[in-house]
């Protein structure tokens, strides 16, 4: 979320910090700053708070409780009854993915463009500006949080003098025009708004709204949606549609129905002072209305938990800062959240803003007790790490191959292909396998003998049980039931070492052999590391193998592999490199046999 300094000096008398100074604030109190570019904070608002800080008020309270920085005109909210009530408008909900939907109808506005300091503001967050009635439903959504919607009444079907708005699920196969010119195919799923006395659809609910409905230069009636709708629908329907939205994120985090209140009232009257025209009235249905929400925590489990001694005093002292309700009775605190706040739902989250406000520089460290008894190990687990251990000791590698086979007793309900539709019984069938693709690599691995093993569940006889299974090219496939050893301590399991992983090359590899006569004195490790030097930098590996002596001289016969990362070496190029190899030899006086 794209924050302006300007924007939130609005909330305070004095002065605010420097951007070093509320980018510390928030980081050590609330959220990750993802950058500063001249007047504009990036926060990034964790998901548990997109309920409230996904707008300029949100931080603005964050940064008054942080720093104890007194707000401006903006005291506890309680919630509010949008009047006056109006005939000419009627809503519908016929879903419960829509919690509450408030329509203001607003006559007589004059559309042209913003005013400089609004369309400063949105153009600081890298809004376009449009008209002065769009952006003032912009403006709303960014300072308050609230997302709003503005339709042209012109535009929508009225009945004896009166419009319907209507918010009910999608029809099979209906399509909507969006304000982005692009036409959206929508399904029974998705939420849609309707002007119900045409039964035609007029916007996707938290989404985007619809081009036919539009405000344009000669829109003189408005209606101005002030809704809540469920996230996760939202966010279904967004990302069904690849439509994702500033509204259908803030959907998405869930936001309080009281808040439609708030950004209806802020919208139409900065509208009136923007556009001109008369409040006709709102609509506001409200089915179900949400009782007070009150959570307990006492003072002696808020410092158990901190590890702190904080008083009654100092952890009212931080309600009272976050602007939360209370009552404090023989050290506990009942505590009623502001009501946008929907993450405060136990104890602990009640110890967390405590934790949070007075800062966590202030939690002591402390050594945690010694666990009471010895940690029990799994036994299967152990049986495994032994086997595991003892089969790379004798030069097995461990490889994984896939649950799903041609036969078995357990067919796959959701089948991933056609052709192994079943879990499968053995581990022998898919390690012969890999055995028989990684013998041909055995030159590029530098392996005499390919050894493999798996540990991993089978179902068989109506069970699923852990086997481990091994192939090798010198015996047969073996196969046995992995039973739990004991009850061993973790002192006992085996530790294994891993090397830094290095990616692989797709490309092929080509092997070149050559064999030397040299003087029985030579270093033979010495002559590898000149090999690989001369034939450098697509030769990856020089091994050697074989050795032996004859009347005094020594001959020694080393295997070059040969690959690229990015590309499929050629014969050529590989015997160019063997030529310039000879050569080097023949300089040192020796003989290529």
């Amino acid at each position: 979320m794209k924050i302006s300094r300007a924007w939130l000096q609005t909330y305070f008398e004095n002065p605010l910090s420097d951007m070093a100074a509320l980018s510390e604030a928030l980081t050590f109190h609330a959220f990750e700053i993802d950058g500063i570019e001249g007047d504009i904070l990036d926060v990034k608002v964790t998901p548990n708070r997109g309920h409230d800080c996904l707008s300029h008020r949100g931080i603005a309270k964050e940064l008054s409780a942080i720093l104890k920085l007194p707000l401006k005109n903006d005291g506890p909210r309680k919630s509010i009854i949008i009047e006056p009530k109006v005939e000419a408008v009627s809503v519908s909900i016929d879903t419960p993915l829509c919690s509450r939907y408030i329509a203001g109808y607003i006559k007589g506005v004059k559309v042209g463009p913003s005013p400089e300091w609004l369309r400063k503001a949105l153009e600081s967050l890298g809004q376009r500006s449009i008209n002065n009635i769009v952006d003032a439903t912009n403006y709303v959504m960014f300072d308050l949080g609230q997302p709003l919607h503005a339709f042209d009444a012109g535009k929508l079907s009225a009945k004896d003098g009166k419009y319907a708005i209507a918010v009910r699920s999608a029809r099979k196969a209906e399509k909507m025009l969006a304000l982005d010119d692009k036409e959206y195919a929508l399904t029974p799923a998705m939420l849609v708004i309707s002007d119900a006395n045409a039964d035609a659809t007029i916007g996707i609910a938290g989404v985007k709204g619809g081009r036919p409905s539009g405000v344009d230069g000669d829109t003189v009636d408005i209606v101005i949606e002030s809704a809540n709708f469920d996230g996760a629908s939202t966010r279904k329907t967004a990302q069904a549609l690849k439509l994702r939205t500033d509204a259908s994120q803030r959907f998405e985090q869930v936001i309080s129905p009281e808040l439609a209140a708030y950004g209806m009232r802020a919208a139409a009257d900065l509208i009136v002072q923007l556009a001109g025209g008369t409040i006709a009235g709102f609509a506001d249905a409200y089915p179900t209305k949400g009782d007070q929400k009150t959570v307990s925590v006492s003072v002696e489990k808020i410092n158990q938990v901190l590890g702190t001694g904080l008083t009654a005093a100092e952890i009212a002292d931080v309600f009272v800062r976050l602007e939360f309700g209370y009552k404090e009775e023989g050290g506990v605190f009942k505590v009623i959240p502001l009501f946008e706040r929907l993450d405060i739902l136990i104890a602990e989250d009640l110890v967390e803003e405590v934790g949070r406000i007075i800062g966590y520089d202030k939690v002591p460290a402390t050594e945690l007790p010694p666990f009471p008894k010895k940690p029990e190990v799994n036994a299967n687990f152990y049986a495994a790490e032994k086997i595991r251990e003892d089969l790379v000791s004798k030069g097995y590698s461990e490889v994984f191959t896939s649950v799903f086979a041609d036969a078995g007793e357990r067919a796959v309900a959701n089948k991933v292909d056609s052709v192994r539709p079943y879990l499968r019984a053995t581990l022998v069938d898919g390690l012969n396998d890999a055995l028989e693709r990684n013998i041909h690599n055995k030159d590029l691995l530098g392996l005499k003998e390919v050894k493999l093993f798996e540990i991993g569940v089978v179902w068989r006889d109506g069970k699923e049980m852990m086997m481990v299974s091994t192939a090798s090219e010198k015996e047969k496939a073996a196969e046995m039931h992995l039973e739990g050893a004991g009850s061993p301590t973790y002192d006992e399991l085996p530790l294994s070492k891993t090397g830094r992983y290095q990616p692989f090359s797709k490309y092929p590899f080509i092997v070149r052999d050559i064999a030397l006569w040299v003087p029985a004195d030579t270093d033979a490790d010495r002559l590898r590391s000149d090999l690989a030097m001369w034939a450098a930098p697509m030769c990856l590996h020089v091994r050697p193998f074989d050795r032996f002596e004859k009347s005094g001289r020594l001959s020694l016969a080393f295997r070059l592999i040969f690959q690229s990362p990015g590309r499929t070496l050629t014969d050529a190029e590989a015997n160019a490199v063997m030529e310039k190899v000879n050569a080097a030899v023949k300089d040192r006086g020796w003989e290529v046999r």
